[in-house]
């Protein structure tokens, strides 16, 4: 009889605790309070001379056998332009910083080649260059982003590249271009100076950066230039503060800030595998991602101390996950597969970058194909979607939407003594009004019930949602096999009025289109 009165109170306790906890996540959307757009170029990508990104990934060359458009590969193109990609960085990445230009035009015949020292010693023959990657930007819909060598190259080279790209008037780069098949300039607008130069890209001291980005910077001169000056590592507030000091006077020659970070357990050293891994690294791998809000945020108030009106985007434009390679691949190619935990990692990553949307202007997912976080893997002519292009593919929604102010509080998730929030989220309204609300519940192991009051909206007509989660943490798309990961439809959720009871399933990402 005892012990089953002891059960009995057990499980009222356990009822009363659920009910509480379920009480404690609740999310204020104010509907009609948004300012601030979100730029849609915080959803672009990532595309270096690394491993298998560009040669095999994107460029498989006119005379392969697997269906491509001009060289590049038909199936990339297709899928990437599914997720609205709306720019692209290239050519890298520290790979940059090793690149001229001019040995990536013209016929390719003749074209001469190199060694990729950054990444695998291997040859690179340079047959995919300027030329290219605009042709590839232009087939996807999206537009590029370009990295001046400014590690081992010279103002004069920048300029003239700058020149062949943009100029309509005539000259020895304009002629160059016409000789080289395009008659019309290209017009590119983002133009970063260097690469990470505190580091693969020439290991300078801010001082000295911040005088050759001014002088880079004044002679890059044709078209209507977004020139990026390179930040320092993520938690160096110095070369920030250095950077913007110098420019201040300077303000015509600087539009943007680089930002790079990469979620990383347990450490440089040791990466972790991207497909075998436990609850510990999956909590720590998340925590690392959270603590990069703490660094952006002071990051973006030393901007708002030296640019208060807001004139210069923080560009977060190399982000994501970074594992060990795969089994019996080049270490130097960074290959990596992708995981259920790697869309939910992304899609902290975008939720962070959307509701700091007032400085961050753009940011670029580590990166586009077979190369650590990617898009889309390839293998000969198959194809992957990974978990994580299916959550670009959801969160396109948020894409030049106004951001709409929220309040969030929520229970922890909490992994052997340590703890963080169980939710994340970011809420945005289009321009036909639609509320979309993109729900992150990173707790493995729980389901759990979030009250969404929507203030500002009197009664919601329609509701449809999306969901992207799998039975296991660990689960990915892989070659030849049935997708594990995908977007499927969401109904788990009551209406009553302009509030919401949602059941967030566990380690699941949740869209929801509310009118």
């Amino acid at each position: 009889m005892k012990k089953d009165k002891l059960l009995i109170l057990t499980l009222i306790l356990t009822w009363v605790s659920i009910i509480a906890s379920d009480k404690n996540n609740k999310l204020i959307v104010n509907v009609d309070l948004g300012t601030v757009n979100i730029d849609k170029n915080i959803y672009g990508h990532f595309a270096e001379h690394l491993g298998r990104c560009i040669y095999g990934g994107i460029w498989v060359g006119e005379d392969s056998h697997i269906p491509n458009t001009r060289g590049i590969r038909n199936d990339v193109i297709e899928a990437l332009r599914e997720i609205n990609p709306p720019v692209v960085r290239w050519p890298g990445g520290c790979f940059a910083d090793y690149y001229h230009w001019k040995d990536g035009i013209g016929p390719r015949e003749k074209r001469p080649s190199m060694i990729n020292s950054s990444w695998g010693g291997v040859t690179e023959d340079n047959s995919f260059g300027t030329h290219e990657f605009l042709d590839f930007c232009e087939l996807i819909g999206a537009e590029p982003y370009l990295c001046v060598n400014v590690g081992s190259g010279t103002v004069q080279e920048a300029a003239d590249w700058v020149e062949y790209v943009n100029s309509g008037n005539k000259s020895p780069m304009t002629d160059l271009r016409k000789k080289n098949g395009k008659e019309e300039p290209w017009n590119v607008k983002y133009w970063a100076v260097g690469n990470e130069s505190w580091g693969c890209g020439g290991n300078m001291t801010p001082d000295y950066y911040a005088d050759l980005f001014k002088r880079y910077s004044t002679y890059m001169r044709a078209g209507q230039l977004f020139r990026i000056a390179s930040g320092g590592i993520d938690s160096d507030y110095d070369w920030t503060e250095t950077i913007l000091k110098k420019t201040q006077q300077y303000g015509h020659l600087i539009q943007g800030y680089s930002f790079h970070y990469y979620s990383v357990y347990p450490g440089w050293a040791k990466k972790g595998s991207a497909t075998q891994f436990t609850e510990n690294e999956w909590f720590n791998m998340i925590n690392n991602t959270l603590v990069m809000e703490d660094r952006l945020k002071r990051q973006i108030a030393l901007m708002n101390e030296y640019d208060p009106e807001n004139r210069i985007g923080l560009m977060a434009d190399e982000w994501g996950t970074w594992y060990e390679v795969e089994s019996g691949t080049n270490p130097g190619f960074l290959y990596q597969q992708n995981t259920l935990r790697d869309a939910v990692i992304a899609s902290l990553f975008l939720n962070i970058f959307n509701n700091n949307a007032e400085r961050v202007k753009m940011a670029n997912i580590a990166q586009t194909v077979n190369v650590l976080q990617a898009m889309l893997l390839t293998k000969d002519e198959l194809m992957v979607k990974t978990p994580t292009y299916y959550l670009f593919k959801m969160y396109r929604v948020h894409q030049d939407a106004t951001l709409l102010p929220i309040n969030l509080k929520c229970e922890n998730y909490s992994w052997q003594g340590n703890s963080i929030p169980s939710i994340s989220a970011s809420v945005s309204k289009d321009d036909q009004g639609v509320v979309n609300m993109s729900l992150t519940n990173i707790n493995p192991n729980k389901d759990i019930i979030l009250n969404v009051e929507l203030r500002g909206i009197d009664k919601i007509k329609t509701l449809t949602g999306e969901i992207i989660t799998s039975e296991n943490m660990n689960d990915y798309n892989d070659f030849g096999k049935d997708e594990k990961v995908n977007v499927k439809s969401f109904s788990n959720y009551k209406l009553n009025g302009s509030s919401l009871e949602i059941n967030l399933p566990s380690k699941s990402v949740v869209t929801l289109k509310i009118k």
